[in-house]
């Protein structure tokens, strides 16, 4: 009997040792530091990121954040510096490519703390990366553009010749290429992320070289506010938002778009953290994960005053026969969610357009070869800057 009361003692000790344990684990508090490359005003990019890291904050009673915008690459080392030892964080995002290395010299300098980059390749003991890519959005996107298209020219106005930047323009240009294989796909580079009098003057240029429709990458709205000024003055310019939901800025030219959900990303992160999981595995979210998203808004997949265009556009697929490009954009989007397996644009053939055969027939490009493109697709017109 004494031996059963024992044991019973040592149990509830331990019991109570358990849950107290638990208990701390459950309380810590975590600060976290956020750096963005733009302005959160962008109403792209770093907005995004701002809404995500709001999001975590008002789910997570235990987290205090703190950010700092517009922050430049040759500035990002001090500032990471400042929000480790002067903001005390135990946690420091870093949301821009450029990045990379000031964030994984930081791991260096500060091994007691956890750092996470967005979009970056480079790991160590106490520095993750994390993405939510928008590939697939942007091949849905070029479904439409190929669709609606009346010139068969087609613009895409972007910041910086990165294997992101270049992943997203291969996807839109084969999306356009499923659907109307004699469009082609002109691309002007502004070389910033957050450069709204580039974007205009690109747009505007595109616009006087043929292209009725535009893509971009850059953080405001004004290629969609360069085709709502065409097109109210009656020369439809078809445009697809980029990171946000832009369509106010364009109701009558914005076709659809793609943004990001990075919420349910940073509170999986953070709650990795606060519960002592967390590794420097690479986070890679897509449609499947619900991180990326259709849409020039929060509400509408593809704008409503082109529903109707779109389904009368009939297109022959080797899959599904004649279907219309609405219905090939909404089949394509439920299988995405479903997972890469089920369907990615990066399947072969592909080939560059210097005629080599990139990805065989029947292959599936591996994320290592998605990370690292820099090949443009056979419909893409010029070379990539060096």
């Amino acid at each position: 009997m004494k031996k059963w009361t024992l044991l019973l003692l040592i149990c509830s000790i331990a019991m109570l040792g358990f849950s107290a344990n638990t208990v701390g684990a459950e309380d810590k508090k975590i600060k976290a530091g956020f750096i963005y490359v733009g302005p959160v005003g962008d109403y792209g990019f770093s907005h995004a990121h701002d809404l995500g890291r709001k999001f975590a904050e008002e789910k997570l009673d235990w987290l205090e954040t703190v950010y700092v915008e517009s922050v430049s690459e040759a500035d990002s080392d001090r500032i990471i510096d400042r929000l480790v030892q002067q903001q005390k964080c135990d946690v420091v995002f870093t949301n821009s490519f450029g990045f990379m290395d000031s964030t994984v010299k930081a791991g260096e300098r500060y091994p007691d703390k956890i750092f996470m980059h967005c979009s970056g390749f480079k790991r160590s003991d106490n520095v993750g990366t994390y993405f939510g890519d928008l590939y697939q959005m942007y091949y849905l996107n070029g479904i439409m553009a190929g669709a609606l298209t009346q010139t068969n020219k087609i613009g895409y106005v972007a910041a910086f010749p990165i294997p992101e930047l270049i992943r997203h323009i291969d996807a839109y240009a084969l999306g356009i290429k499923a659907v109307n294989p004699e469009a082609k796909v002109h691309v002007k580079w502004i070389y910033a992320w957050y450069g709204p009098d580039k974007a205009r003057e690109a747009a505007e240029s595109l616009i006087a070289e043929g292209c009725d429709t535009l893509a971009f990458t850059e953080d405001t709205p004004a290629v969609i506010e360069v085709g709502q000024e065409h097109t109210e003055k009656g020369k439809q310019i078809y445009t697809f938002s980029h990171y946000s939901a832009m369509q106010p800025y364009g109701e009558d030219s914005v076709v659809s778009g793609q943004f990001m959900n990075w919420g349910g990303m940073y509170v999986k992160i953070l709650e990795d953290i606060q519960s002592g999981n967390w590794t420097n595995e690479d986070i890679w979210w897509l449609a499947k994960e619900g991180a990326a998203i259709l849409g020039g808004n929060e509400t509408d997949p593809i704008n409503p005053k082109f529903v109707d265009d779109l389904k009368q556009a009939m297109v022959q697929t080797e899959e599904f026969g004649e279907i219309s490009a609405y219905d090939l954009v909404m089949t394509r989007y439920d299988q995405m969610k479903q997972g890469v397996d089920v369907f990615d644009p990066f399947v072969g053939p592909i080939s560059d357009n210097k005629g080599n055969l990139q990805i065989p027939s029947g292959e599936r490009a591996s994320k290592d070869d998605l990370l690292s493109i820099m090949y443009y697709v056979d419909n893409v017109e010029g070379t990539i800057p060096q």
